[in-house]
């Protein structure tokens, strides 16, 4: 397959610095119905980390929860890659095979790679897109952390289906970020039973919080929402 393609402009980050460059890539991506490309949004900082991002099932990379989380990111130094799913490229609202998600994972990680050889790399997404690089790092792709923004322990009111069979696996630190509302992870103590099953892992809670981290009574833009995330994946990193 091609390289990947790198095309440059200037983006503000949270902060308001215009000096932030973001180069818009196209990521070769070999799916097992053919090779395909995805877009990603590569944006290189200077303090020793990349921090991959994927969106959630039902969005995209742009979504502003996404934007805000990377721009606060990219704000404290970090190097960041933000991506699309093939299927979102495809103009489709549900997710393909998870096979799909998994090779686009380790495509964009090897890209990330390539991009800060040096660099510690951390793999970090909503719901779905953090459930697809846990599958993707208990198959074997190599990262130094994972952080779940909201992780999808089973489809909300399906408590019976619980989605963590590959978690004990995972010997890299895994982090959650998970809202106290979320329907997604109730019972609680069900969740907090297959974050025991984990061989190095912890919880940070958002009291109040549902699935996309709003808290009733107290609305925020999502932007903002992502951007108030972002330090506590950066202490994760920084520990």
């Amino acid at each position: 397959m091609p390289p990947p393609m790198r095309t440059a402009s200037r983006a503000s980050g949270h902060d308001g610095d215009l000096r932030t460059l973001r180069l818009m890539v196209q990521i070769p991506v070999e799916l097992s119905n053919g090779p395909t490309v995805v877009s990603a949004d590569w944006t290189p900082g200077d303090n020793g980390a990349t921090v991959i991002v994927a969106h959630g099932a039902g969005t995209g990379k742009d979504h502003p929860f996404l934007t805000g989380y990377v721009d606060a990111l990219g704000a404290s130094g970090f190097s960041t890659l933000r991506f699309n799913f093939p299927y979102v490229e495809q103009g489709r609202r549900m997710p393909g095979p998870a096979a799909h998600a998994i090779a686009t994972w380790n495509a964009v990680a090897a890209f990330a790679r390539e991009s800060a050889p040096s660099a510690s790399l951390w793999a970090t997404g909503k719901s779905y897109g953090g459930r697809m690089a846990s599958m993707a790092v208990a198959e074997g792709m190599l990262v130094d952390g994972l952080a779940y923004l909201g992780y999808p322990l089973h489809p909300p009111g399906r408590p019976e289906k619980p989605r963590i069979e590959h978690l004990p696996g995972i010997t890299v630190p895994q982090l959650f970020v998970e809202g106290t509302n979320d329907p997604f992870i109730q019972p609680i103590a069900q969740f907090e039973e297959a974050v025991a099953s984990c061989q190095d892992a912890r919880v940070v809670w958002v009291e109040g919080a549902g699935h996309t981290f709003e808290v009733k009574g107290h609305k925020r833009p999502a932007a903002e929402i992502g951007a108030s995330l972002a330090p506590i994946v950066a202490e994760f990193i920084d520990r």
